[in-house]
């Protein structure tokens, strides 16, 4: 059984295998030994250097390294448009109504950014408020990492971001990108980064505004995705204090053609041709088409592969379903977080959703919920958390967390 703090007991019987006693996965992925007092090893799919000795695929023999800290959740914050658009107001450019949209979705509002707006500013809006929750300077910040889809510069807006909150030692930022996975993947990064890389302080950030790709007269779609961001403090700590337990990180590129926004020429290009000059060059002017979605093919992939996640990550931690506090998953439809739920045997009051109220906010998605689910009251210091994201790419991830 894992005590209080998250220490794997090699006794703990396992969902899907047993491990051997020796070695087992503890914490955020990341494997002990007895043979080690207080020191972990980085690695996040693999049950240590035995797997690499009998033979196994590269991708599942990564050789652990040893490192001594701990990570833990200390700050977040979040921040979301003012400008509010309900069912109803869809009702007016599109053929639907707010009966149709909730019994589908679950969802009434959502947050759009205007021309005033930028997803930047509601970046650092977020990222502000969990570094006044963590009473932690922006100088002291070593990273930011960006979470999004929809960034506001093609080459990355996490620079900007770094410059906006003051951080006047110039600590790295970069943009990481995984759709609706990309907060879980951002937390699995910052831990890697405390871990394996001295950092201290990460700023970990989830933004989208995906209103910017959605095509507003398909109704399939438009229901679905507002704009938000939403940040957490991943702070170094003592290895006894370590709060992200377990993960568990996928993609698969055979699914890309049930929900993308790929890239298209500009046609105008295409009927001013190339002037006589050698042909298909100079290359035609590009943008993204709007979001493409099979509602059906997402829904079956999400509720098939998001509770299989969570429970492999459970695994890892050594953990069973019955020690999580909370199920918080990706914001995309009130039906796939029910079915996940379900599957889990997770009752509906151990589910944190504010899907009604913003839709699918994509990356912003988990932390935005967190942060109203901490200032709330419901999830407080030292409980639990089962949070999984999910969506283009395919992409989905799980991780086992602690809050404080």
């Amino acid at each position: 059984m894992a005590n209080a703090s998250g220490f794997f007991s090699p006794t703990v019987p396992s969902l899907r295998r047993r491990y051997q006693p020796c070695i087992g996965f503890y914490r955020s992925g990341f494997c002990s030994t007895e043979l080690i007092s207080k020191r972990v090893f980085c690695s996040s799919a693999t049950e240590g250097a035995e797997k690499h000795a009998s033979g196994a695929s590269p991708s599942e023999s990564r050789v652990p390294r040893l490192v001594s800290k701990g990570c833990k959740l200390v700050g977040c914050g979040s921040a979301v448009p003012k400008l509010q658009v309900s069912n109803d107001d869809l009702a007016k450019i599109v053929e639907t109504s707010d009966e149709w949209i909730s019994v589908r979705t679950g969802i009434h509002n959502r947050r759009v950014l205007t021309g005033k707006d930028s997803l930047t500013a509601l970046a650092v809006e977020a990222a502000k408020k969990a570094l006044q929750m963590a009473q932690v300077d922006p100088d002291d910040v070593d990273l930011v990492l960006l979470c999004t889809s929809t960034p506001e510069d093609l080459f990355g807006s996490a620079p900007q971001i770094q410059k906006a909150l003051g951080c006047k030692r110039n600590p790295l930022a970069y943009d990481i990108t995984a759709a609706c996975s990309g907060f879980v993947l951002g937390l699995v990064s910052a831990a890697c980064h405390i871990r394996g890389g001295g950092f201290h302080n990460v700023l970990v950030i989830g933004a989208d505004a995906l209103s910017r790709y959605v095509d507003w007269t398909d109704r399939g779609t438009c229901i679905l995705f507002g704009d938000a961001a939403g940040a957490v403090l991943v702070q170094a700590c003592d290895s006894e204090e370590d709060g992200i337990f377990g993960f568990d990180l996928h993609s698969d590129g055979e699914g890309q053609r049930h929900l993308n926004a790929s890239i298209k020429d500009n046609e105008m290009d295409h009927v001013l041709g190339s002037n006589g000059s050698v042909s298909d060059f100079p290359p035609r002017r590009s943008s993204y088409s709007c979001i493409q979605m099979n509602g059906k093919e997402v829904f079956r992939f999400a509720v098939r592969a998001v509770p299989q996640s969570i429970e492999y990550a459970l695994e890892k931690a050594g953990l069973s379903g019955s020690s999580i506090d909370w199920l918080l998953l990706h914001q995309a439809n009130r039906r796939i977080i029910d079915a996940v739920a379900t599957r889990l045997e997770v009752p509906p009051e151990r589910v944190i959703s504010n899907l009604a109220n913003y839709g699918n906010t994509s990356a912003a998605s988990i932390p935005l919920a967190l942060d109203e689910a901490v200032r709330s009251g419901k999830v407080q210091s030292g409980h639990t958390i089962a949070a999984a994201g999910f969506g283009a790419g395919l992409t989905w991830g799980s991780a086992i967390i602690r809050w404080g």
